[in-house]
């Protein structure tokens, strides 16, 4: 009986292994966590709410290498966006809920 009863949880096991693996895979959420200060996970700002303080958002900038951020704002999508330089060129700026410096 001790056996049958092994047998018996060991089939049930596998056949709920072997059901598990049909089923597809879902893509998963668009929009990963960044992995590293280094990278960003999207080409484009991600609209998002966004908790960064300004003084948050300037330290995470400045993490990426830029400096003499000025004219950081949130907008309405909660991007904080504003002007900075990086390697000698000014140009336009922004981060993102998720960390991304665009």
């Amino acid at each position: 009986m001790r056996f049958f009863l092994t047998a018996a949880a060991a089939c049930s096991l596998c056949a709920s292994a072997a059901f598990a693996q049909e089923l597809p895979a879902q893509s998963g959420p668009s929009n990963p966590a960044v992995s590293s200060t280094h990278e960003n996970n999207s080409s484009q700002p991600v609209a998002g709410a966004n908790s960064f303080t300004r003084g948050q958002a300037i330290s995470a900038i400045k993490a990426k290498g830029y400096t003499h951020i000025a004219k950081l704002k949130k907008d309405q999508s909660g991007v904080w966006r504003g002007m900075a330089m990086k390697d000698g060129q000014p140009g336009p700026i922004s981060l993102d809920y998720q960390g991304n410096v665009n």
